[in-house]
């Protein structure tokens, strides 16, 4: 069997047919760097493409068409990613499509995660578009009968300078035809004092069809015959099917039954009558001996955590200590925390005999078509993935259970098949953020400065553990991450949540920090750039300061003020904020947050501002509200009654500032803004009432206990 993820370029070719002609560029280092970066990272199956990859195609009507393996789940990117083919390119913005996540169509690509869209995979593109219009070029130095050096290009046509009305389309120039280039040398792509295109903020290309409702996302998706299936679920995690008697649920008519070792499955034409089938079957459970709950979770946690790894240290804690004449040690907890996305996990499958289409709501299509062929045993150039909308993921929608729930059904019947799960499935078979434990052992000297800082992390990762002060004698160690053998001490699965590890880590490092700026005497910004040389931080957090008003006070000061920074997929952010603390009840309202980032070269201004607002707006959740409860592998928290997420009544005055930094390539924007929100309710709350809440969420009665204590 061919590996899910391979075409080369002859089986490419042949699928042509469906792309129409124009040039198709090959972009080959795409592959190479794409390969050694998703198995550092874990994330490459069996077979990537070495053959070629193809970016974009220019047809004869002139119009441009980016074909990208990434996907659009709400952040936008079927947007920037245009905006950065059009720079590169010359072409008008508007003339540039997308297609994404159709692993018929589309380059091969290990997922849309990480905010690597415009970061990582975005150099590639603009490349390949820079090396199109050098394609062009000599095509119109043939065809306008002039050198190159005489030619310039300007919204997809290519003009002899010095007589523009001697000009030649794009489109003109293919003239339908197949035309390969294969990359020797990258043209030089501008720099961004020429920028046209990027830096301007163009309206979401999706936005209209979402406010109208007309977007389609994978539960939308209707064929004639097709069938909604219900599946039998376990009560709890390791619970173990002894048996199940379908035979009360068979007397439903029109009714398909499957059934297969410990699957089992009724599908109906109508989906409340499949539920209400599913209801009928008597099944039997044997459910797992007694385990951890949400009370024991983090000292079962600690009995036997992995081997640590060095994520930074310098100097010599022993020296360091030696130094400190004042000491705090504290330990943050954090809870697991689901991603609850609008949309729950969807997929509809159609198998015609041959061929097996699956439409499916996910991050990682490619991936999903590699699965779906193994287990399945199809051969992959029989497996085609199609990702439409995707209503929000946060990382929760990379492994798509649903996915092969549905191919293996559409299979076995032979008809269309529907699985969208409901919200108890959606919660229960969730990923969910790993409950971690941070132990921080930190001093002072004399003069209040920080001389050493012993930080470790249990379960969270690395991202965001590395601290950016400047301590002489510090140690960072991470034990166990959220993907690896780490997962095998949790109850149920664990991954990745929006800037996995790193929301964790700033909570705990920030708070900890307000608590040494508190027995320094010093005002906890005054605090941070007392030990700060990285230009960068010291300038988004002046840049916090300047745009939120903070005036210095030793905390707690009584005002409620928080302050948090960090740094996550390239972009420096710092954050402020105002609270009220109820002391009777221990409730939290957040009055006005302030978000400062550099994140280099800004590609749509507007969609930055938008995916910070939208970090915080659910930054508000982990920090405040958002935990699973469990006991013995049962999930309590099964819908929205009570697992609470962030409503439009709490949200606060938001106001973002982005800081210019053109010298800097474009980077991630679609996480960093959330990082602090832990951190900077907690300072905040710390600097309203003198107390610490040392686990998230900080919930009513946690801070009323923390009250009490202080």
């Amino acid at each position: 069997m061919m590996p899910a993820t391979s075409m080369n370029r002859r089986e490419f070719l042949k699928r042509l047919g469906i792309l129409g002609g124009g040039i198709i560029v090959y972009f080959t280092g795409f592959d190479r760097l794409a390969r050694a970066r998703t198995q550092r990272a874990g994330f490459l199956g069996t077979g990537i493409p070495t053959d070629f990859n193809a970016f974009l195609r220019i047809g004869p009507d002139n119009r441009v068409v980016l074909y990208t393996g990434k996907i659009e789940m709400g952040q936008s990117v079927m947007t920037s990613l245009p905006q950065l083919l059009a720079e590169e390119l010359h072409a008008d913005y508007n003339a540039v499509d997308i297609i994404m996540g159709d692993t018929d169509l589309c380059p091969w690509d290990a997922g849309t995660f990480g905010s690597l869209s415009i970061r990582y995979f975005g150099i590639f593109l603009r490349e390949a578009a820079s090396e199109a219009r050098g394609v062009l070029l000599e095509l119109a130095a043939d065809h306008l009968k002039a050198p190159i050096g005489r030619l310039v290009t300007k919204d997809g046509y290519v003009y002899v300078a010095s007589k523009p009305e001697r000009r030649v389309s794009y489109g003109e120039l293919t003239k339908g035809r197949i035309i390969e280039k294969h990359l020797n040398s990258v043209p030089p792509i501008k720099p961004s004092s020429a920028h046209e295109t990027v830096g301007k903020s163009f309206p979401r290309r999706d936005a209209i069809e979402k406010v109208t409702g007309a977007a389609q996302f994978s539960g939308d998706i209707r064929f004639p015959g097709m069938l909604y299936a219900k599946i039998l679920r376990p009560p709890a995690h390791g619970a173990k099917l002894v048996k199940a008697d379908t035979n009360p649920a068979k007397k439903t008519d029109g009714l398909m039954v499957v059934q297969e070792g410990d699957f089992v499955a009724v599908l109906h034409e109508h989906p409340d009558v499949a539920e209400q089938a599913l209801a009928h079957i008597n099944a039997q459970f044997d459910r797992p001996a007694a385990g951890a709950d949400d009370q024991t979770i983090f000292d079962h946690l600690l009995k036997s955590p992995p081997e640590p790894e060095i994520a930074s240290q310098g100097g010599s804690l022993e020296s360091g200590a030696k130094l400190a004449s004042t000491v705090i040690e504290k330990t943050y907890l954090n809870s697991y925390v689901a991603h609850a996305p609008m949309e729950p996990h969807t997929a509809v499958a159609e198998f015609d005999g041959n061929r097996l289409t699956v439409w499916a709501s996910t991050q990682t299509p490619f991936r999903v078509k590699e699965l779906i062929a193994e287990q399945l045993s199809l051969p992959a150039d029989r497996v085609r993935i199609i990702t439409p909308y995707v209503g929000g993921a946060f990382g929760g929608k990379s492994a798509s259970q649903q996915a092969l729930e549905a191919a293996r059904l559409a299979k076995r019947t032979g008809k269309p098949v529907q699985v969208a799960w409901n919200r108890a499935e959606e919660f229960f078979y969730d990923t969910f953020r790993p409950a971690a434990i941070v132990s921080i052992k930190s001093g002072l000297d004399k003069s209040g400065r920080m001389s050493f800082w012993d930080y470790k992390v249990y379960y969270a990762g690395m991202r965001g553990s590395k601290q950016f002060y400047d301590i002489p004698h510090h140690q960072e160690l991470v034990y166990g991450r959220w993907r690896g053998r780490a997962r095998e001490y949790h109850p149920f699965d664990i991954g990745p949540w929006r800037a996995p590890a790193n929301n964790t880590n700033t909570y705990a490092r920030d708070l900890h920090l307000n608590l040494m700026a508190a027995k320094a005497g010093a005002d906890p910004l005054q605090f941070r750039l007392k030990h700060l040389k990285d230009r960068r931080m010291i300038n988004v957090l002046q840049a916090a300061a300047k745009a939120f008003g903070w005036k210095p006070l030793k905390p707690p000061s009584g005002r409620g003020h928080g302050i948090a920074c960090g740094i996550d997929a390239g972009t420096y952010v710092a954050f402020m904020a105002e609270v009220e603390v109820e002391r009777t009840s221990g409730s939290v309202a957040v009055k006005r947050v302030v978000c400062a980032q550099d994140m280099g070269v800004v590609v749509n201004p507007d969609g930055a501002a938008t995916q910070m607002e939208g970090c915080i707006t659910m930054g508000l959740g982990y920090a405040l509200s958002e935990e699973i409860h469990f006991s013995n592998g049962e999930i309590f928290d099964l819908n929205f009654d009570t697992y609470e997420i962030p409503r439009f009544s709490w949200l606060p005055k938001i106001e973002t500032v982005i800081l210019e930094n053109p010298d800097l390539a474009p980077q991630g924007g679609g996480e960093p803004a959330i990082i602090g929100m832990g951190g900077v309710i907690a300072t905040a709350i710390h600097d309203a009432v003198g107390a610490a809440v040392f686990q998230l969420p900080m919930t009513p009665a946690r801070v009323k206990a923390a009250m009490e204590r202080a």
